[in-house]
Order: structure tokens, then sequence, then C-alpha cells
């Protein structure tokens, strides 16, 4: 392999590798619900302002379903990215379709090792919203590459 096509691939997949890194990060005990919420709270109440002990509980629980959602949506996003690069010829369908493959594979793994560890849980619910993420932001993504390629003023700009 030339050091031509080595720099190319790592332009294509550094994405995916990282934000690998960071699920799998994120999925040990360090960044369980009990050692997170301090920190969230603080940075939520800095943000929003103070929150009363009933419902930060409820307000945590969201703040992290809400992560899940937005990094496998990265992660769908950096896997859809690294298909349409690497594939001579792009297809939505079919990329879109390895992309998701690929994070449902990554969450299942992650759900699967979170059931080892003491202070975390392991949901498939949790593996479909991983999906959804990913699912929507891929769609998202789409949705503006074609504006951008449609609409005369973004052709413009």
């Amino acid at each position: 392999m030339s050091s031509s096509a080595v720099g190319r691939w790592i332009r294509v997949w550094w994405p995916v590798v990282l934000m690998i890194a960071i699920i799998f990060t994120e999925s040990t005990q360090t960044f369980g619900s009990d050692n997170t919420t301090g920190p969230l709270r603080y940075i939520f109440q800095l943000i929003f302002g103070q929150v009363p002990d009933d419902r930060w509980e409820i307000v945590h629980h969201f703040t992290r379903k809400t992560g899940h959602f937005v990094g496998y949506g990265l992660v769908g996003l950096s896997w859809f990215r690294a298909w349409r690069m690497t594939r001579s010829q792009w297809r939505f369908r079919i990329d879109a379709l390895f992309a998701l493959i690929a994070t449902a594979v990554i969450a299942s793994c992650d759900e699967f090792h979170q059931s080892f560890l003491p202070n975390r849980t392991s949901s498939p619910w949790d593996v479909l919203l991983d999906c959804t993420g990913a699912f929507i932001f891929i769609l998202l993504a789409c949705a503006v590459a074609r504006m951008r390629r449609v609409h005369p003023i973004a052709q413009a700009a």
C-alpha cells in the first residue's frame, strides 16, 4: 500500500476510530450515572439555573439519554461519511445501511460490555435509541447535502 493510499485511508476512517474510542471510553465504570450526576448537574445548572433534588433524577436520566442519541448520531454519521468516501460509486441507501449496521454492532457491543459492570445497566432500548440517533443524523446530513446541491442560494455561497 502506497503512502498516499495510507494517508487517504487515515483521512477517511479516523473519525470512525475516534468515535468508537469515545464510545468505549464512556462505556466504563467512570462514566456510570453515579459518577456523572455531579458534573452534569453542575454544567446543567450553569446553563439553565437551579434544579430541585426531586427533579434532578429525571433531568439526569434524559440528559444521559440525549447523550446516547447525539453520541451515536455522530457515530452513525462518521460511519456514513467513511463508507461514502471509500466506495467508488456512492449509493445513499447502501452507505446508510452499512452505517446503521455498523452503529448497531458498536451499540450492541457497548451494552453487552456494560452488562458486566456493577454501576452500569444494559438495555436493548438503548441500542434502539442509539440506532435512531444514527438514522436521524444520517437523514439530516443527506437533507442538508441535497439542499446545498439544489438550492440556488447555497450554490452561490
